[in-house]
């Protein structure tokens, strides 16, 4: 057992090291930290969506940005789409799951506001529905997906396409890239002098 353990931590860390030495993905990490300071700055909001553990990464990171990371600040406005049990409740009852944030996204999103979301396939059909409704609504679309990028690819402003192709690895990377994010952003906006 401890051998598995082993290599599965391996797996983990070999998939960061393709990210650490992916210069596009990096410089794709610093013009996003900018995009996302910018639209936090002209009052926008950044929405996340995604699906099961990629949910629960989407609320995760919606929650470094609206409670705090590592300065005791303001709030910035960020939420997580699907954390409102009763709305995506009746939508997925009385429409359809594959509209669920497509419908909320034509009512709360607005020009400059970010859309961010998680798949690690990239073919989620309702993330995917989502960034089509943000780009009519003139929103920015930056998507987190595994290598091949799946549909999220023709539909990203900004996609992170993390170098793997295993569902976990893929997810951790997602966490590290926006942890990173989150921990730029924060200090590229309270802190004048960034």
């Amino acid at each position: 057992m401890l051998q598995k353990i082993k290599e599965l931590v391996s797996a983990s860390i070999e998939v960061k090291q393709k990210v650490l030495q992916d210069e596009k993905l990096l410089q794709l990490t610093a013009t996003v930290t900018g995009i996302v300071t910018e639209a936090f700055k002209k009052g926008n909001k950044v929405l996340f969506c995604g699906n099961g553990g990629s949910a629960a990464d989407a609320q995760h990171l919606a929650a470094e940005f609206s409670g705090r990371f590592y300065i005791d600040r303001d709030a910035l406005p960020a939420e997580a789409l699907h954390c409102n049990t009763s709305y995506l409740t009746a939508v997925a009852n009385d429409y359809s799951y594959d509209v669920i944030y497509a419908r909320i996204i034509k009512g709360l999103g607005n020009k400059g506001d970010i859309l961010i979301g998680l798949s690690t396939s990239g073919n989620s059909k309702n993330v995917v529905l989502a960034f089509e409704q943000a780009k009519a609504n003139g929103m920015t679309t930056i998507g987190f997906t595994g290598a091949p990028g799946g549909k999220l690819k023709d539909v990203s402003d900004y996609l992170f396409n993390v170098p793997s192709t295993d569902t976990p690895r893929i997810q951790e990377a997602h966490m590290l890239l926006g942890h990173i994010i989150c921990e730029l952003v924060e200090e590229k906006y309270f802190n004048s002098n960034s």
